[in-house]
């Protein structure tokens, strides 16, 4: 049981550090240019997910750019809506890979994300990355664990992943004209992303917090780099694309 606590500690903390850095840099920064981050911290963020997910930029970004092209219509990727319930919270990850192989998909909807040099020498090599990520968990703490750890990182990084697109598209508060959801609970487990109802209706916002009481765990982060210098916040103020039903005034500092 000690080793089976200790593993799923690990599985925690290293889930949270590939949430982090999905939102915080494939999603807010490199989809919808909510943010722009200095090549140190994106190299970081790059590495992070090189070893705990082994998630090419530019493919995520397209996936994700044309969901908000198609949001819950026909050529949505995945979508609760279209697929079920059921279907994206288990297999989400299935429906990402169906629509990276499209012809076109990549090329047109992260035709600014060239592979850089450091991509096509270290990031595009996504079992490299994994092989990395498994082999230090093994260095550090033996083979018993590293194999428990991956398994549980595995499923809670994908299922997590799978319910801010299921989750976030079927049950929660609109409180925006959308039909996307927002889900505190989901949003502490996803750095955020759980409040995907303000996302859709401001997607260039850097902050998913939008009104009282809402949970953004990335936003202190954001605001660290801000600090630091290492970040720049494209909108002070969010801009909505969608007709809201609750006032602008509800996007606190």
């Amino acid at each position: 049981m000690h080793l089976f606590v200790k593993s799923l500690v690990i599985a925690v903390v290293v889930t949270q550090f590939a949430i982090f850095s999905t939102t915080i840099f494939l999603h807010r920064t490199a989809s919808h240019r909510a943010i722009k981050l200095s090549s140190r911290v994106t190299f970081m963020f790059k590495l992070i997910l090189w070893i705990t997910t082994g998630i090419r930029t530019r493919e995520w970004v397209a996936v994700h750019r044309l969901h908000h092209a198609f949001t819950d219509i026909e050529g949505d990727p995945h979508s609760p809506v279209l697929e079920g319930f059921t279907a994206i919270q288990l297999k989400n990850v299935m429906f990402y890979r169906r629509a990276v192989k499209k012809p076109g998909v990549v090329s047109k909807y992260a035709k600014d994300l060239a592979p850089t040099r450091s991509d096509k020498l270290i990031f595009d090599h996504a079992f490299v990355g994994l092989g990395i990520g498994i082999t230090l968990l093994v260095l550090i703490f033996g083979w018993e664990i590293a194999i428990l750890v991956s398994v549980m990182h595995t499923f809670m990084y994908l299922m997590l992943s799978g319910a801010i697109n299921a989750v976030g598209h079927t049950f929660g508060r609109r409180p925006y004209d959308n039909l996307a959801t927002n889900n505190n609970w989901l949003a502490l487990l996803t750095a955020g992303e759980g409040l995907h109802n303000n996302h859709h209706a401001a997607p260039t916002s850097a902050r998913m917090a939008l009104g009282k009481f809402q949970l953004d765990p990335a936003w202190p982060i954001i605001r660290f780099l801000v600090v630091a210098k290492q970040a720049q916040i494209r909108h002070a103020e969010p801009k909505f694309v969608n007709q809201v039903r609750v006032s602008k005034k509800s996007y606190a500092s």
